[in-house]
């Protein structure tokens, strides 16, 4: 069973590693190879495992792609894209308060574009306009309202999570904002249904909660721990959290699942035992611990509904179910049944839960728990073992004395018990130190390749921030949660005061040990599974051989990140971003970063793609930070940038005012602006500044920017050239036209309709040229005229909107690398 059930996960999620979907011969060789692996199974014993595992595998492919036609069967034409359509529909979940409006997912009953396959899920935004406020939304709400929509769409970078997968998973098959050109209308009738219902139970609780708490510091979090809503928790709660390896704290996990379902379990255990039916005991109609195991299942589910069923919760539900329904059926399965079990029920709710980290970081730890406490059950039999030399003066009964009372001893007694009292808390602390020992050993390769860091301080943080969540925050939430109004207040400011404590203690262990979060880069293949080996090894029961070896299966883990380029030669990645400019220049020991693209004034790109893909790509220190000009989607990512990588010098063309400048300052960065005529040499690559002028900025950001080109050892280069316009360009090319000549161009102004003349192209001359747009920007970048006249050139072409990401190795020859092309899956089809 164990096989079949691992077989059927592998079917799933060899699935969503495929570029496209399978056709008619794919199906046709998945039902013989289903088959023949059936037949083999049944008629050869030998390979009866084998075959029944094949057969499971091949199923489970099957059934991963059928859901996956279902699921991409909706659709928005493209032709409708950035269209108004008239939506009628209603609010689901919760929705997410951000600063620039209200994002909220909506349920479409009706199009007015009379679609038949429209997408049924939406995700849209709200923001305000100086006629209409944003009303308050709660799920279940009807409306009609007109918007502009884009298919599912999320930026595709090398070393990130693919965003698009998350939407699939959702079921989320398109985006787009609230137009105002009709105002919207509430209609007088509400959606319903229990999920409808849970989700404005949830919206309740959370209103309650911002009430009682007001601004409190930590209230976010409260909020986390009632209904899974982490839109609230700040930034600086956040930070602290990833240094001190406790981020899993905030979500709602199978830990405090696990809590309510103990608590349940007693409960329910306590009150039916002493309920009585017309005279007769409870326990008569039913036993009580099947009552107990009946409510804990029950509260656990209630829990995690509550939770919105994010995937760890999930994951604990599952098997509090399967355990409870054994329990009632008089079997007691394996723990490692119960967990391939769990597995395969969460695969069949959401084939698409693998390419998440939670699934992975979930049941991984799962999984070294279960481990960890099994080889401590077999150490602990072996170590209790009966023998006559152990047993205890005190154990011996004399033969003469039995049915006779004991006679107290006031000296020895209470030594007896303090003695047996501290062995319990040995036993414990063992217990406990064992599991945290497993958790952190089998977590560390997944968290260097989900986020790219090994926070050191985890296993101490963890060490009492579990205990104390369990203990206090938890249970003064759950108290809060089931007690009405005004007695829940106490409880919640009861559960606050222990996070403050809590929040205090982690800041100042973050603080006393700022270098204890260790940054690598995201190991390959070959790396995660060494690590996987060395992680078995580790854990494997005492008196395996060479155990004390096992540290060296992890040297690709930890080893620094390769230099991606020759001496001579650079790499450029021209990231996807969205609407900006963020590129990352490496040569054999030196990097460069030229714009930080949006900050939160925008997309957050500089925080959520800029600085995890330096982190996952290994470079911890950029000699040089370079900010062509002052336009936001340039220069907003910048202060994300220097929180999380070193910087050792800030070239920019930004006004003096600029903040960017003093900030800097403060962290011993050396500044320079950037100015014609500057050039240095890396590694045999030749960097020069063509533009602007030295002297006093003048003119708008644009005219202002940096143009950079870079030169290796076999003559290639490459142009940066921001958002220069065509003015720029005249200056450039009057001033020193074969300057411009470069292989790889990064387009002028995203192809904007006021750069690239012909007149410069000309003069550089490109091979390749990489538009950095947005998909369906405002901006219509890049405009159709100017593409087609680098189409017109048998330019090889890249845009971020379609190609995601783009990689150039540039030596002797130009490699050009389309994260879309080299990474496809079948949800990227178009």
């Amino acid at each position: 069973m164990r096989a079949i059930l691992l077989g059927f996960a592998l079917g799933i999620a060899w699935l969503q590693q495929q570029a496209r979907l399978p056709g008619l011969g794919v199906w046709l060789a998945c039902g013989a190879v289903f088959l023949l692996a059936i037949t083999l199974g049944l008629a050869r014993p030998r390979v009866r495992i084998a075959g029944f595992a094949t057969a499971a595998c091949a199923l489970g492919f099957a059934y991963a792609a059928m859901r996956a036609e279902v699921r991409l069967r909706p659709h928005l034409p493209v032709e409708y894209e950035q269209r108004d359509i008239e939506l009628t529909g209603f609010v689901r979940g919760l929705p997410e308060r951000r600063e620039d409006g209200t994002r909220f997912v909506f349920e479409v009953e009706a199009n007015g574009a009379g679609l038949r396959d429209f997408p049924r899920i939406v995700r849209l935004m709200w923001m305000p306009n100086e006629f209409a406020p944003i009303p308050r939304l709660l799920a279940g709400e009807r409306w009609t309202l007109t918007a502009r929509l884009k298919r599912a769409h999320d930026n595709a970078n090398f070393g990130l999570r693919d965003g698009e997968a998350a939407l699939l998973e959702s079921g989320i098959r398109a985006t787009g904002s609230v137009s105002a050109s009709r105002p919207p209308r509430r209609l007088s009738s509400d959606a319903s249904g229990p999920r409808l219902a849970i989700d404005r139970l949830r919206a309740r609780v959370r209103e309650r909660i911002e009430t009682v708490l007001g601004d409190a510091p930590h209230r976010g979090i409260v909020v986390a721990l009632a209904v899974g809503a982490q839109d609230g928790v700040s930034d600086a709660d956040r930070a602290v959290m990833r240094a001190t390896g406790t981020s899993h704290l905030v979500a709602i996990s199978g830990l405090h699942v696990g809590f309510v379902a103990g608590l349940a379990a007693w409960l329910c255990g306590f009150a039916w035992k002493r309920a009585r039916f017309r005279g007769m005991p409870a326990t008569l109609i039913a036993p009580a611990p099947n009552v107990a195991a009946l409510g804990a299942a029950a509260f656990a589910a209630f829990y995690v509904a509550l939770a919105g069923f994010n995937l760890p919760a999930q994951r604990a539900l599952w098997m509090l179910v399967i355990v409870a329904l054994a329990f009632l059926c008089g079997r007691r399965p394996a723990s490692s049944l119960v967990l391939l079990w769990t597995l395969a029920f969460v695969l069949i709710v959401d084939p698409w839960a693998v390419t998440s980290a939670g699934f992975w970081l979930s049941f991984c730890a799962v999984a070294a728990i279960l481990h960890a406490v099994a080889a401590a059950g077999r150490v602990e039999t072996h170590a209790q073992a009966p023998h006559d030399d152990d047993i205890d003066e005190w154990d011996r009964t004399d033969p003469s004395e039995v049915g006779q009372r004991p006679e107290p001893s006031v000296k020895r007694r209470p030594r007896a018990w303090m003695a047996r009292f501290a062995t319990r808390v040995r036993r414990h602390v063992e217990s406990g130190a064992r599991v945290q020992y497993a958790v952190t050993i089998a977590l560390a390769p997944l968290t260097v390749y989900w986020f790219s860091q090994i926070p050191l301080l985890g296993p101490l943080a963890n060490a009492f921030a579990i205990p104390w969540v369990s203990m206090l925050v938890t249970p003064a939430t759950l108290a809060g949660l089931l007690l009405p109004a005004p007695l829940d207040a106490p409880m919640l400011h009861a559960a606050h005061a222990a996070l403050s404590l809590l929040c205090d203690a982690l800041a100042w262990l973050a603080d006393a040990a700022p270098a204890a979060l260790w940054l690598l880069p995201q190991p390959d293949g070959f790396a995660l599974a060494a690590a996987a080996v060395g992680v078995a090894w580790a854990l494997a029961p005492r008196g395996w051989p060479l155990r004390c070896a096992a540290p060296l299966t992890w040297l690709p883990l930890l080893a620094p990140a390769q230099h991606p380029a020759a001496y001579g030669a650079f790499r450029v990645t021209a990231l996807d971003i969205g609407q900006g400019s963020a590129l990352v220049i490496e040569t054999a020991r030196h990097a460069l970063l030229f714009d930080a693209g949006p900050g939160p004034e925008s997309t957050h790109a500089g925080e959520r793609i800029v600085a995890p893909y330096l982190l996952a790509a290994g470079v911890r220190t950029l000699d040089t930070l370079m900010i062509s000009h002052s336009d936001s989607d340039h220069a907003g990512g910048a202060p994300a940038v220097l929180e999380a990588v070193a910087v050792r010098q800030l070239l920019a063309s930004l006004p003096a005012t600029d903040a960017l400048w003093s900030d800097a300052r403060a962290r011993r960065i050396e500044t320079l602006r950037c100015a014609a005529g500057q050039r240095w040499t890396w590694d045999g690559v030749e960097f020069r500044v063509l533009w602007p002028e030295p002297g006093p900025l003048a003119g708008k950001p644009n005219h202002q920017s940096c143009v950079l080109k870079a030169t290796n050892a076999a003559g290639r280069a490459a142009l940066f050239t921001a958002d220069i316009e065509a003015d720029v360009e005249r200056v450039l090319i009057a001033r020193d036209a074969e300057a411009l000549r470069a292989d790889v161009l990064i387009v002028p102004h995203h192809g904007s309709r006021t750069s690239s003349t012909e007149p410069f192209l000309d003069s550089v001359e490109p091979r390749a040229a990489i538009f950095q747009v947005g998909y369906r920007n405002r901006f219509r970048h890049p405009n159709a005229t100017v593409y087609a006249r680098y189409e017109l050139r048998a330019i090889a072409l890249s845009r971020s909107d379609e190609d995601g990401a783009a990689r150039l190795d540039i030596g002797r020859e130009i490699v050009l690398e389309r994260f879309r092309q080299t990474h496809a899956r079948y949800w990227m089809e178009r």
